[in-house]
């Protein structure tokens, strides 16, 4: 999308209009309207988790250094994802990108690139100098993305649960 033209909305909400005037709306959300996203989610992790389970840990996060930003166009959410803030020792003041996610019609559409473009103008403001994301194996079409958008991949992220 060309000539994009942004400003605030209001609300902590900032606007994109595109040639076609169709309008997108990023903004931070919060442990009171969460619940959104979680159609979403359910969907992306292909219903793994209860509703309540979803909401549970989502509001729980918000107790750490963790916010939780979405996408809308046309007033309809169509993506979301967490940030984790953190300092490390080779990366500085860095932000996790946690489950960056586009809803599946929407991808491919330049949805992710300029949800992804507000994220760095947000964390550059605040002076970060690193983004960081894990992205699962299964997940080629998002490699591809992510590193079109400048990650470069330093290693493997391992689990053991507990």
């Amino acid at each position: 999308m060309t000539n994009n033209v942004g400003r605030f909305c209001g609300n902590g909400l900032i606007c994109i209009f595109d040639d076609a005037m169709q309008n997108v709306e990023f903004s931070y959300l919060t442990k009171n309207n969460i619940a959104q996203i979680v159609p979403l989610m359910q969907d992306f992790t292909a219903n793994k988790y209860s509703v309540e389970f979803l909401l549970d840990r989502l509001k729980a996060m918000f107790a750490y250094d963790y916010d939780c930003v979405a996408i809308f166009l046309e007033n309809q959410l169509i993506g979301f994802c967490g940030l984790w803030y953190q300092t490390r020792h080779y990366a500085g003041k860095s932000c996790e990108l946690d489950h960056f996610y586009i809803d599946e019609p929407y991808q491919g559409k330049g949805y992710g690139k300029q949800f992804l473009d507000w994220i760095t103008v947000q964390l550059q403001a605040k002076d970060y100098e690193a983004i960081e994301l894990n992205a699962y194996k299964e997940n080629k079409a998002g490699h591809r993305f992510y590193e079109r958008e400048g990650f470069v991949h330093l290693g493997f992220h391992f689990v053991k649960r507990l």
